[in-house]
């Protein structure tokens, strides 16, 4: 029966002597439950390469690896003695399998009171684990560490293509790297795509009209709507404060209730719109079309553009009945023919306003400004109590 001593391969430490039967699959399987390793190939000391059990003579040196080439022990056994520190100052680190040869003094004058500094300043205080190389083991990811080590050699920030700032991020914060932090955050920052603004389009709104629940309040808060074609869509009660809807077409479209309070409607076309219980205060409408608009709700709700912009607006024909036009503005706007009955319009800039064969009964006119506003064709006459103080 023959005999042969196993080594980790480069290692010449903790060898396991073993008996030589078999096959030279029976032997690799022994190796691996001795050494706790996966064996896959055997070397002798010269770093020759058994390929048959044949081969192997009685007290053998043999070397087992997990497919890696040949290490030389010798080698190895230099290497381990400058680890140590016992004649040089040159460490090596097994970052998640990967090995990096750095000095103590990289480690730890760069960032004194970082965690790489604490643990290599002073030998063996840290305890740190060693593997069968000699080489530090630390349990974090090599692709990330990289750019910190190179960081701590040279002073600068460098990060190869496809490596994920997010990840050296963490990794500086891991290590306590804070020098590092803020540029790592800067350049994240800049990293980042321009925030897109574009306008929403009809094709994307509908699609989210219709993966939103019918008894859930639709939130369009600030969204912009520039240009696109709203038109005989159902938007009651969703929420457009703010939004852009400049040159939109929502004509036809329902908008009962929906609230656009400070939306931008200049030159958008509402023409036919069903405008019932619509909020609109300080709405910028300039320009719009609204002609035969519904504002008036049988249930008693009143439409309110308080404050409004409608300058030059064409509401030709609109029901407007209890309708809130405080000091909106509406100068050089069409109003002719509209159903303004019970309307407030206190404080109204009605300039150059045209309001021919308008229904003005119960309006509340006063403090309004009607310079050069047209009253012609009046369904009902117009008292001085409505526009008097």
């Amino acid at each position: 029966m023959r005999r042969v001593t196993l080594f980790l391969n480069g290692s010449p430490k903790n060898g396991k002597v073993v008996a030589v039967y078999g096959t030279l699959s029976d032997l690799l399987s022994v190796a691996s439950s001795k050494l706790g390793i996966k064996a896959t190939s055997v070397y002798n000391g010269k770093g020759g390469l058994i390929d048959d059990i044949a081969l192997i003579r009685d007290d053998d040196v043999l070397f087992v690896c997990e497919g890696e080439p040949f290490i030389d022990p010798q080698t190895e056994s230099k290497l381990s003695e400058g680890l140590s520190g016992s004649h040089t100052d040159w460490l090596t680190l097994n970052v998640g399998g990967r090995y990096f040869t750095t000095t103590r003094s990289t480690l730890v004058n760069k960032e004194p009171d970082s965690m790489l500094a604490h643990m290599f300043k002073d030998r063996g205080v840290w305890g740190n684990k060693q593997d069968h190389r000699g080489a530090f083991l630390i349990d974090r990811s090599p692709e990330y560490f990289e750019p910190i080590l190179n960081y701590l050699r040279h002073g600068q920030l460098i990060v190869n293509d496809g490596i994920n700032l997010l990840g050296v991020l963490e990794e500086a914060r891991f290590f306590g790297i804070d020098s590092l932090i803020e540029q790592l955050e800067v350049a994240i920052k800049n990293s980042q795509p321009p925030e897109d603004h574009s306008p929403i389009s009809r094709k994307e709104f509908v699609r989210f009209l219709l993966a939103t629940p019918t008894k859930s309040e639709l939130r369009c808060q600030g969204l912009n709507f520039s240009g696109a074609d709203l038109s005989r869509l159902d938007l009651r009660y969703i929420n457009f404060k703010m939004a852009n809807l400049s040159r939109c077409n929502l004509a036809h479209a329902n908008l009962c209730c929906a609230n656009l309070e400070r939306a931008d409607l200049s030159g958008s076309v509402l023409d036919c719109a069903n405008l019932q219980g619509v909020k609109m205060l300080c709405s910028n409408a300039e320009g719009a079309s609204l002609k035969q608009c519904n504002f008036e709700d049988p249930s008693g709700l009143k439409a309110n553009l308080e404050g409004a912009n409608l300058k030059g607006v064409d509401m030709e024909g609109s029901q407007m009945t209890g309708i809130n036009l405080r000091v909106a503005t509406l100068k050089n706007a069409k109003l002719k023919n509209c159903n303004l009955r019970g309307a407030t319009l206190a404080g109204t800039d009605l300039e150059n306003c045209d309001l021919s064969g308008c229904d003005l009964q119960e309006a509340n006119l006063r403090g309004s400004n009607v310079k050069g506003a047209i009253f012609e064709e009046m369904l009902t006459p117009l008292h001085m109590s409505q526009s008097v103080r």
